[in-house]
């Protein structure tokens, strides 16, 4: 069996050789965080716990979380577990609220990042005759990278066009022949809004895949782009912290996203008491790296709201499906005692035809209540049939949003292109609230 065939037989593992695999590995990359990183020394030892201490799978639920705050206490290189001589790339966050997220790598880290990547995109459907272009980000941020050296690994040939110059990757997409695509699910319908004004038809083009991360993303929305692009498009997963790009993945079944549990060792808990939950419950993902060693994440808690679907899949892959991520616990906003995810406003929207995914969520507060408001661009045909008439519409679409969310909302329907387009991660939420 070549190396190529060893990779994917990973996906269909039996589950008890997978289980015995996860155990030897854990077991090691916790011995190894204990011995070479004081904070996880001290934080087990808190606990009365060592390397020792964990003889089955199910005895990660002994060991603390990590958060996201832990990283930042840390930084820089306060969660090495190796010599700074033996890390050969370091990714960050950007930082836009203190101090960035740094995570390292070593050689063998970067093969097993490149593996899962290879995996991910071979699960879509994608081989060494396809043309891939990776619009996303270069250089601290993870996706385009990582999304890069999967694919060379899979023998695609790889167009680097980063983020930015938005009617440039529109010609080359063109002119080269690309097939398919990686970015961020915000970026591609800005793609879709910037061909049009061309002239050009992205249904038209060979492209016939889009895989999409980095932010979450509805049904709705899924729907929009598959429609305007005549495309197929898969949902992927990963985050900085514990690797990037290619934790998880869709496949042509499209039900639940294909963790890679052979390197990350996932688990849900009930957010607020942190107890583990069984497969189909919905609660925070949290992940372990079984074989990540410059920086291991041991237990650490993704903010992600999910669920480890029950059963296998039809594709036959026996490695467990989390459910689609369309909402962060952090990106949960309270507004008179109601729980709001923007991910709910997105799908209300998505429900009235002749509104887009394009939209804007300002909170504000006025003599100590919180208010919330929604811009939402209408499609071209949609404004151009409306005209001066809009406001039958916009209650339709209000009462949807109200609908779904059970709250009602001041909402403001804007021209095509009102909306700032992002060439990374979409902005959604403008919080104006000021806090005594």
């Amino acid at each position: 069996m070549d190396k190529k065939s060893n990779l994917y037989a990973m996906d269909f593992i039996d589950g008890d050789h997978l289980e015995v695999m996860q155990l030897e590995r854990m077991k090691k990359i916790i011995r190894h965080a204990f011995n070479n990183v004081e904070f996880y020394r001290n934080r087990m030892r808190k606990y009365n716990l060592t390397p020792d201490s964990i003889k089955t799978l199910d005895d990660v639920s002994k060991l603390p979380f990590m958060v996201k705050q832990d990283l930042r206490d840390t930084y820089p290189f306060g969660l090495l577990a190796v010599p700074q001589s033996e890390v050969v790339r370091l990714h960050a966050s950007s930082g836009t609220t203190g101090k960035p997220i740094v995570v390292a790598y070593t050689k063998e880290d970067l093969k097993v990042w490149t593996e899962v990547v290879h995996r991910a995109m071979a699960n879509c459907g994608l081989s060494n005759s396809d043309i891939v272009q990776v619009s996303y980000g270069y250089g601290l941020f993870t996706g385009g990278l990582g999304a890069h050296y999967g694919a060379e690994d899979l023998g695609a040939t790889v167009v680097p066009t980063s983020g930015g110059n938005t009617r440039r990757q529109i010609m080359l997409m063109r002119d080269f022949g690309v097939n398919a695509i990686c970015c961020t699910p915000s970026y591609f319908i800005h793609l879709i809004d910037e061909a049009a004004k061309t002239g050009i038809d992205l249904r038209e083009l060979p492209i016939r895949a889009g895989i999409f991360g980095a932010e979450p993303w509805t049904a709705g929305m899924r729907k929009y782009v598959e429609e305007n692009a005549g495309i197929e498009a898969f949902d992927i997963y990963g985050l900085s912290e514990i690797i990037g790009p290619g934790v998880a993945i869709e496949c042509p079944c499209h039900d639940g996203l294909h963790i890679y549990e052979d390197h990350f060792y996932p688990e849900i808990i009930d957010p607020d008491t942190g107890k583990v939950l069984p497969d189909g419950e919905f609660g925070e993902l949290v992940l372990t790296t079984l074989s990540k060693y410059a920086m291991p994440m041991i237990r650490y808690r993704t903010r992600d709201l999910t669920r480890i679907i029950p059963g296998r899949c039809a594709c036959g892959r026996t490695i467990r499906r989390i459910d689609r991520i369309s909402s962060r616990s952090d990106d949960m906003f309270i507004i008179r005692g109601v729980n709001v995810f923007p991910s709910q406003i997105e799908a209300a929207l998505l429900n009235v035809p002749g509104t887009t995914p394009n939209y804007m969520i300002t909170l504000s507060n006025e003599k100590g209540m919180d208010n919330v408001s929604v811009e939402v661009e209408l499609s071209q045909e949609k404004f151009n049939e409306l005209g001066d008439n809009q406001e039958p519409f916009r209650r339709q679409v209000s009462a949807m949003v109200e609908s779904v969310t059970g709250i009602r909302m001041a909402l403001t329907l804007v021209a095509p292109g009102s909306i700032p387009r992002s060439e990374g991660k979409a902005k959604r939420v403008i919080d104006n609230r000021v806090r005594d």
